[in-house]
């Protein structure tokens, strides 16, 4: 192939990125300065960002408990039910009454990261004077800025750029100190996050693997004629043109894309080869649209997995899940509880539960923290085609072992709107940043800073992050614990009681010291959430010294009780 065969096939596939596995995705932003940017956090860390393409209903994804009745009310047609098989599921009865809420049906997964200390959510997210465009919400919310903002760059990076004097993309890269690219984007598109002013994206066009290794195998040796335009480099005096910026981004890839595709497939197989088998859902199993039916999450986390595992430094990834803008037919006039809609939240659910299992059984963990990002939320009152509207506050999720756990913010207020802004998206980011990456406090919080506008909360950090998991502990054993019996020394009856924080199968029952069963109290009954307390007769069981067990979800303690005959 010759240099103008290759320009034109360029220009012809505009800027369908690498495929790993049938998954297109993009280098992006490729030099080292966001390596240096986390070289004071320990365990080379990861962030991955999820963006929820469309605009999320937060309503319909977190129910808010306490004003039930107000939010079946306005939304009398697609309100997630309260009762029966499919009802939602209540998160954490710990919480204060502003702040209880239920998860859709269909995110089982996400209850069982929260309840494992794995999930943190915050509450009416976004930004002042949100217009509800799509296209423009997404650009804000990459540049990093606010509603009035228009940048040519994005947060990430702009950091890189202005803040710690990046090296030249592609000309030092790859090198030693990284061998890899500095972020990855599955999918078609090319967002603003990683945009650096004037820097053009380094990206490359392919449909498929073995496509890819055609062309990159055919770039070295081109059979240009000598001396007649050698490598194709345009007169000096465009240099500085457009055209002149985009030919030498073109030609300077030529041996980068070489080196990154062996780099990336090598990386990529290691993983795999070391794959501990956890099954990712690929499909909704009840009733939706054929469009929504299929989890394109899963194998985008599946990649990122194997590619971590693998061994590499690839810093930020980013991965899209589309559907969101749910105007029509979000859920099935049968059961409001299926649709479009619940099928990207299972979707959603499932995925970020299989992957921070596969994270685990790799020992990778604790490298990797994940955020959901969406350009708005859906309006509180529904509309008479069983959708939602254009809205302007919603949720952020934030997965992973470093996480600190809970519930920030309450649920909205059903008599308005829209949902009420409690935190400014730039507040998490900012958190993020500083706390998970480790930047510099003085370069996220200053005025020029890398992010714009005088929000609220800037400066403060939210507590999202627990560098130490120490927080995690404490916070299981406040949601699943067995309380000490009593009384203690017992003599004919004791009262034994637990809390859990889920609808579980509940075992209770009582063993000699060496372990023989000796009285089951409760037998595989199913409880619901909240504290239980069950009163129980001993005259049968002689006097001596007895281990009560429960098995119940999360909890799986015993202690010790002692029967005594003559008080």
């Amino acid at each position: 192939m010759n240099r103008k065969e290759f320009l034109k096939k360029m220009s012809l596939m505009g800027t369908v990125p690498f495929v790993l596995n049938s998954i297109p995705f993009k280098l992006m932003a490729g030099n080292e300065a966001l390596m240096r940017m986390a070289a004071n956090c320990e365990g080379d860390r990861v962030l991955v960002f999820i963006q929820l393409h469309g605009g999320n209903d937060g309503l319909n994804t977190l129910i808010p408990v306490s004003n039930y009745d107000l939010y079946q009310n306005v939304r009398p047609n697609i309100a997630i039910p309260s009762t029966g098989f499919r009802r939602f599921i209540n998160l954490d009865s710990t919480l204060g009454s502003d702040a209880l809420i239920g998860l859709h049906p269909d995110m089982t997964g996400m209850k069982n990261l929260y309840d494992n200390g794995k999930l943190a959510i915050v509450q009416g997210v976004g930004y002042e004077n949100h217009n509800q465009s799509h296209f423009r919400g997404r650009d804000i919310l990459f540049m990093g800025g606010g509603s009035n903002d228009y940048l040519s760059s994005g947060w990430i990076g702009r950091y890189l750029k202005d803040n710690v004097a990046p090296e030249i993309y592609p000309d030092d890269f790859p090198n030693p100190a990284m061998q890899d690219p500095l972020a990855l984007e599955f999918g078609n598109e090319i967002s603003l996050i990683f945009h650096q002013g004037e820097n053009i994206p380094t990206s490359i066009s392919i449909y498929n693997p073995q496509q890819f290794f055609d062309l990159v195998n055919t770039l070295p040796g081109f059979e240009d004629v000598q001396g007649t335009d050698p490598r194709g480099i345009p007169p000096a005096a465009l240099n500085n043109s457009p055209y002149g910026k985009e030919m030498n981004w073109i030609l300077g890839l030529e041996q980068k894309t070489d080196e990154y595709d062996d780099r990336l497939k090598q990386m990529y197989d290691a993983g795999k080869a070391m794959d501990p088998g956890i099954v990712y859902p690929s499909t909704y199993p009840l009733n939706a649209p054929i469009r929504s039916r299929n989890n394109p999450l899963s194998e985008q986390l599946k990649i990122i997995a194997n590619l971590i595992h693998g061994g590499s430094k690839t810093k930020v990834y980013l991965v899209r899940l589309g559907g969101f803008d749910t105007h029509a037919q979000q859920v099935e006039a049968s059961d409001f509880t299926m649709g479009s809609h619940a099928a990207l939240l299972y979707h959603l659910s499932s995925a970020m539960n299989a992957f921070q299992e596969d994270l685990k059984a790799r020992n990778i963990e604790n490298k990797v923290l994940s955020v959901t990002s969406s350009e708005f939320g859906r309006r509180i009152h529904s509309n008479g085609s069983r959708g939602t509207d254009h809205g302007i506050g919603g949720p952020m999720f934030l997965f992973g072992k470093g996480v600190n756990p809970g519930v920030i913010g309450n649920a909205p207020d059903m008599n308005l709107e829209n949902v009420t802004i409690q935190y400014d998206y730039r507040q998490v980011y900012a958190t993020i940043m500083k706390e998970w990456m480790c930047v510099d406090p003085n370069l996220v919080d200053s005025q020029n800073g890398i992010f714009y506008g005088d929000y609220p909360g800037r400066g403060v950090t939210l507590d999202l992050i627990d560098n130490n998991a120490v927080g995690v502990r404490d916070f299981i054993q406040k949601r699943f614990h067995l309380n000490p019996c009593y009384p203690n020394p017992a003599f004919q009856q004791t009262t034994f009681s637990f809390y859990i924080n889920a609808d579980v199968d509940v075992h209770l029952y009582l063993s000699d010291i060496q372990g023989k069963p000796i009285k089951s109290f409760i037998s595989g009954r199913r409880l619901n959430p909240g504290e239980h307390s069950i009163n129980v007769d001993l005259r049968d069981i002689p006097a001596g010294t007895y281990i009560y067990t429960i098995k119940a979800g999360l909890l799986n303690d015993a202690k010790q009780l002692q029967i005594i005959k003559n008080p």
